[in-house]
């Protein structure tokens, strides 16, 4: 029920509701470095926890002896897989990462051991004195190597984590009728999602013989599921408190250090604090998926597509995290956002000793994108037709099918997002007056003067999944209560959905205000004393939750509307009433409300079903100045239209827009964790690259508010979108300026100068 011809209890002036821009009450907290993040947790006498980390991607460990570290005064606890209390394994997919190394790690920075110590630097001296016997063992690092063999066998099932082949019309009658035919090879490195604040957490023992954790994460009721099963706790006695998260982006929906915490805490009897240093934390979380992908596209001599063939390959690293839903909408998005008869896309995820990947901000389609709008521009070039052109000639829209059978129901629209993106004005080339080195390739470094610089200008449109899919049983859960507190109406809004700078909360107050008419709104913390709100990803909490929401403030102004029914008869209108808060009283009304999405369905073995909600849709322009003699690139300025659905919140649905542009700026031109044979080499804000307000461009934006059908309000999801399409249309840009292919992400330097090339021409 939209609430759509039903009365409103909304007093005059009321604002701060549904598509105002609304100012998020943490911001200025941040801002002026006052707000409490998950690190900043304290509770008298606590404990201070730290891990022991394998140095060695691959081994077999023989023996671990911390009698010397257990004799260091200050030392309370040391623990390893045997003190394991209940299943020694978990995960968010599949249950293989052990707690604590059980015989073998498989990644450079396992957990094999945690202490406990009354001071931080004491539990660290511990560690360093625990001596781990390894066997050495000789680590699987390629991917594709992965899918060959066995040998070595990671895991019981094989290497193989899953392969998704999606199977469309019919490839062997169209490949003859494609008059044009291109081919390439992509490659896409390993990013890390860079937020700022470091894993961190505090658990507290409890009477009842259970746990109260305080953590920042994703989602609370997925962590409990995990924790309560490897404590051998009923989840009812494990109670799990989102505290200040400083930034997710998929990086925190996997555990870190919530059992290892608990663990401590349950066995010393004391409250346990454990942080990530930085280093520890790019060990703590999952990546990006690095991925190589062969594509081969067949067109008529207009541009028209004929046929696409794909093989994708993520390397989802030693455990399986969400790997298998990144495969999904790998395979479910290779096609990208064009109508295409006929498609053959095999999407594989494998292990290996690199560190686990998992999810990160368009998992899956980001990937992809990178590929097929590479191949979208080589098909403009070979056609002899204008990029946009060649896309809007291509542009699925409302109705079309997926290759995956699904028929795409909700707004699609990408000729409208690219003629959005034509209408807008390009930047202004420099006048030829004194030179501004802040605006030249390598800024302030005083490396050029101009010379060597090219501009190029790039186009991309990306689409991605909204909310999981595959037949999951996705869903959250909202309890409300309107009440008076100081003589005025106040809602309380209760959720377990987790705000990681998103802008959840504001959300969920917006909602409230509109439905409710009180202007006067708590959000309540996000726990497990409410029901489950699922994740904070997959562009799906204010779809859900603020579904949730709304369904919930539905049942208690339809409550209040029959209590004022009840004491002023059947043509009562509460807000004729001179005070609502005489009419709440002292009889607060309250409603739980769980809101169900329709449901979605695995593909079935040729790839085919309606395995997704909805779509999201985003087109990007980059224009880029390239020093093709020394190979630095400066962004001038992205343009980009998206599709929101219904701009709830206008000035968050801006900042999600420029923040994921800045991400996808990262993975074009910079971001990527260094790995050799394994091993992780650049594990610090030094060494792993992100853009800095000096790299970030101007951006040009045109919002789409096109109604989504089935969603609260009209709105879609709009994190994801875009980081999807940016990438490629930076890379396209630096393409049109240096006339290189520039297959692999990040573009380092030296590809851009031709130094590979050139090498491998004098070899």
């Amino acid at each position: 029920m939209s609430g759509t011809g039903t009365a409103k209890v909304r007093s005059p002036g009321i604002r701060d509701g549904i598509g105002d821009s609304v100012d998020r009450p943490d911001g200025r907290l941040k801002v002026k470095g006052e707000f409490a993040y998950s690190s900043d947790l304290w509770a008298d006498g606590m404990l201070w926890g730290t891990t022991v980390r394998s140095p060695h991607p691959h081994a077999r460990i023989r023996s671990v002896d911390f009698a010397a570290a257990l004799a260091l005064p200050g030392v309370h606890a040391i623990q390893t897989h045997e003190d394991v209390p209940g299943r020694k394994t978990y995960g968010l997919e599949l249950p293989d990462q052990p707690v604590l190394a059980i015989d073998l790690v498989r990644y450079q920075g396992e957990p094999v051991a945690i202490v406990a110590a009354d001071h931080p630097e004491t539990a660290r001296r511990a560690a360093a004195l625990i001596e781990v016997d390894y066997e050495v063992l000789e680590p699987l690092v390629d991917m594709d190597r992965a899918i060959e063999t066995d040998e070595p066998r990671l895991h019981e099932g094989g290497n193989v984590l899953r392969r998704v082949h999606v199977r469309h019309g019919d490839l062997a009658a169209a490949e003859p009728r494609a008059g044009l035919v291109v081919e390439g090879e992509y490659e896409i490195g390993m990013q890390d999602q860079a937020f700022l604040g470091p894993e961190s957490g505090l658990a507290l023992p409890s009477e009842d013989g259970g746990v109260d954790l305080y953590v920042a994460t994703q989602w609370l009721h997925v962590d409990r599921h995990q924790v309560a099963a490897s404590l051998d706790l009923e989840p009812e006695r494990v109670r799990i408190t989102n505290a200040g998260v400083g930034g997710a982006f998929g990086g925190r929906e996997d555990l870190s250090m919530q059992i290892h915490a608990c663990m401590l805490a349950l066995h010393t009897g004391r409250p346990v604090k454990m942080v990530y240093s930085r280093e520890e934390s790019f060990f703590g979380h999952v990546h990006r998926h690095p991925a190589r992908l062969r594509y081969e596209h067949g067109a008529t001599l207009d541009g028209s597509l004929v046929y696409v063939k794909a093989r994708i390959v993520l390397d989802g690293g030693a455990y399986a995290s969400s790997s298998m839903a990144v495969c999904l909408n790998a395979a479910s998005t290779g096609v990208g956002p064009y109508e295409c008869p006929n498609a053959d896309i095999d999407s594989y995820v494998v292990y290996t000793n690199n560190p686990p990947c998992g999810a990160m901000r368009g998992f899956g389609a980001v990937q992809t994108c990178f590929a097929y709008e590479a191949q979208m521009d080589k098909l403009a070039v070979s056609a002899g037709i204008d990029p946009v052109e060649l896309r809007r000639r291509n542009a699925m829209a409302t109705g079309t099918s997926l290759p995956t059978g699904q028929a795409v129901d909700g707004p699609a629209p990408i000729d409208q997002l690219l003629e959005e993106l034509v209408s807008m004005p390009l930047p202004s080339r420099p006048d030829g007056g004194a030179l501004d080195l802040r605006a030249l390739p390598g800024g302030v470094s005083n490396t050029t003067h101009g010379e060597g610089i090219r501009r190029g200008v790039g186009y991309a449109v990306g689409f991605k999944n909204v909310g999981f899919s595959g037949g999951f049983d996705d869903h959250s859960t909202a309890r409300v209560r309107l009440s008076v507190a100081s003589g005025e109406p106040q809602v309380e809004v209760h959720t377990a959905a987790c705000e990681v700078g998103q802008g959840a909360v504001t959300v969920q107050a917006q909602i409230a205000r509109d439905v409710l008419g009180v202007e006067r709104v708590i959000v309540l913390a996000a726990d497990t004393e409410v029901g489950n709100a699922g994740s904070s990803s997959a562009s799906r909490q204010t779809w859900f939750t603020g579904g949730a929401v709304r369904d919930a403030c539905e049942a208690v102004r339809e409550s209040l509307l029959e209590r004022a029914r009840e004491r002023f008869g059947p043509a009562a209108d509460p807000t004729a009433l001179d005070s609502l808060a005489e009419l709440i009283g002292d009889d607060p009304l309250e409603a739980t409300r769980e809101y169900r999405p329709r449901k979605t369905f695995p593909l079935d073995e040729n790839g085919q079903g309606d395995a997704h909600l909805a779509f999201s849709f985003a087109a990007h322009r980059a224009v880029v100045d390239v020093d093709v003699e020394l190979g630095l690139v400066r962004v001038v300025e992205i343009a980009t239209a998206q599709d929101v659905g219904r701009a709830i919140n206008p000035i968050a649905v801006e900042g999600q827009i420029e923040g994921g542009i800045a991400q996808g700026l990262g993975l074009a031109l910079m971001e990527e964790i260094q790995l050799t044979d394994g091993r992780l080499r650049n594990a610090s804000f030094t060494d792993y690259l992100i853009p800095t307000i000096l790299d970030m461009p101007p951006v040009r934006s045109k919002i789409l508010e096109l109604a989504q059908p089935h969603s609260p309000y009209g709105l879609n999801g709009i994190a994801e979108a875009p980081t999807i399409a940016s990438t490629a249309a930076i890379v396209g840009a630096m393409r049109a300026a240096t006339g290189r292919a520039l297959p692999r992400v990040p573009v380092r330097p030296d590809d851009i100068v031709g130094l590979v090339e050139r090498a491998a021409e004098t070899a």
